[in-house]
This record gives structure tokens, sequence and C-alpha cells, in this order.
């Protein structure tokens, strides 16, 4: 499984551990990532081997987040600066610890959640065909698809909830907003109304200075 490096975040930079899974080393991850932060994760990988990143950022800013993925000679395969979300597949050309890192450095005050899904390998098939002198049988052939159908459920149901989690997020920003606007009126119109009643009172008050003057 991959390693996890500390940038300037510090190490309570990660959240939640969502799936470590199977065969075909597969990680899914979200973390919080504060701001004028770098949080960096190593995997160990074996040449030959196909990989795909996949990150988006759930909540913070403008949900947005540079990455960069490193080979072990520091050769960089993939760079992306201020990105909402998106996906890089490649195949490892040598052996060795390949480093790939979010930042957030960019941004002064507010932190991201970011979540991301690096997959090392292929699953294996669930029938080997190795050392088989006949082809699957239908009973088989209904379970590699029934698999195969699992496997898209899955990454559907993964998807809907960071899009929900995202939209959650908004919509309690959104919620923030309109309470802030709320009291910023109801300040304005008790200054105001406070303010319109003094300036009443002192127009009633300088007509009885001017009554007595004349009086007098």
């Amino acid at each position: 499984m991959f390693s996890q490096g500390y940038g300037t975040a510090g190490p309570w930079g990660w959240l939640t551990l969502l799936l470590v899974a199977c065969a075909a080393r597969a990680s899914e991850i979200t973390f919080e990532l504060p701001d004028n932060a770098k949080q960096c994760f190593y995997e160990e990988i074996v040449q030959g081997t196909k990989c795909t990143l996949e990150f988006q950022v759930i909540t913070g800013g403008h949900y947005d987040v540079d990455c960069r993925l490193e080979g072990p000679d520091g050769a960089v395969l993939y760079k992306e600066m201020k990105k909402q979300y998106d996906s890089f597949t490649f195949t490892a050309s040598r052996n060795g610890t390949y480093k790939f890192c979010f930042s957030n450095e960019f941004s002064t005050f507010t932190h991201k959640t970011v979540y991301f899904d690096f997959q090392v390998g292929e699953d294996p098939p669930l029938f080997p065909s190795e050392n088989r002198a006949t082809a699957l049988t239908q009973m088989e052939s209904a379970c590699v698809s029934i698999h195969e159908a699992l496997k898209s459920v899955i990454d559907y149901q993964t998807h809907f909830r960071l899009r929900e989690a995202q939209g959650r997020s908004r919509a309690e920003d959104l919620n923030t907003r309109v309470a802030y606007w709320s009291i910023g009126e109801a300040i304005i119109l008790l200054v105001v109304s406070i303010g319109q009643v003094f300036l009443l009172k002192s127009f009633f008050s300088d007509k009885r200075t001017t009554t007595t003057r004349v009086a007098s």
C-alpha cells in the first residue's frame, strides 16, 4: 500500500480512510488540505504496471487544487494547476517509488477537502484462462457479467457520494451567507430606525427653541 508524506499540512492532514482494496491495489481517500499546505503520498510500483489517479475537490474555495505526479527518477509525469477534478492513467516505466502531491499553497485562507482514487494494476480475472481447456460455462459467464456490473455500481455510488457531499457543502455555504446577510439587514434597519427617531426629535426640539425665543 502507499505511504503518506506530510508537507506543511502536518500529521493531521488526512481525515478519512474510505477504502483500501484488494488484489489490484486501489486506495480511495478523502482528506483535509489546509491553506498554504501540501500533502504527498508515495507508492511502490513495479515496472509495466498500469496505474490510474483520479481526484476531485469536494469542498473549499473555488474547489480547485494543484496536483503533481513524479516517477522514481524525479521526472514529472503529470502536473496540473488549480484543477477541480481530473483523471490520469499511466504505465510505470521502471521499478521504484512514485510520488503524487496535492497542493493548496496558492490559497491564503481557505482549506480544501480532497478525494482521490489511486489504482495500481488491474483486477485478476475471476476464472483464469491458464490450464483451462474449455470455454467459460454459462454460469461462469453470468458471474463475470455480475462482477463487472457490481464494479460499475460501486463507481457510480462513489461519484454520487462525492456529488452529494459537494452539493451539501455548497448548500451550507449558501445558508451561512444568507444568515449573515439577514443579520446585516436587521442591523441596518435598526440603525436606520434609531437614526430616524433622533432626526424627528431634533426637528421638534428646534421648533421649541424658536417658539421660546419669539415669546421672550
